[in-house]
């Protein structure tokens, strides 16, 4: 874990998320918290780590998600180099990796 992750804003932020109990609820706390664009990079992220993951090539992935060459590219380093959250997050929801 980055130490520079560790503040108390963050903290805070992360003990919030991991209160919340319903997609609705989801729903509601990140609209008050993110704005509409904020909302949608984080999530295009996310379907890209998740294209990563499953094999897919640049060209698959910007034309599904709209993503540049850059974030395809920043987000595969994190998937390579980073702190395997994607990694956590997908093994619990039963998406795996190209064989």
């Amino acid at each position: 874990m980055d130490e520079r992750f560790k503040t108390e804003n963050i903290e805070f932020l992360f003990d919030c998320i991991l209160k919340l109990e319903t997609k609705e609820e989801c729903y509601n706390f990140f609209e008050d918290l993110c704005t509409m664009p904020e909302l949608q990079a984080i999530s295009q992220r996310i379907v890209v780590a998740k294209m990563l993951t499953e094999g897919y090539v640049y060209k698959e992935i910007e034309e599904a998600t709209g993503a540049s060459t850059a974030t395809i590219s920043r987000v595969k380093r994190s998937l390579q180099y980073g702190a395997e959250g994607y990694d956590a997050v997908f093994e619990r929801l039963g998406i795996k990796g190209k064989e």
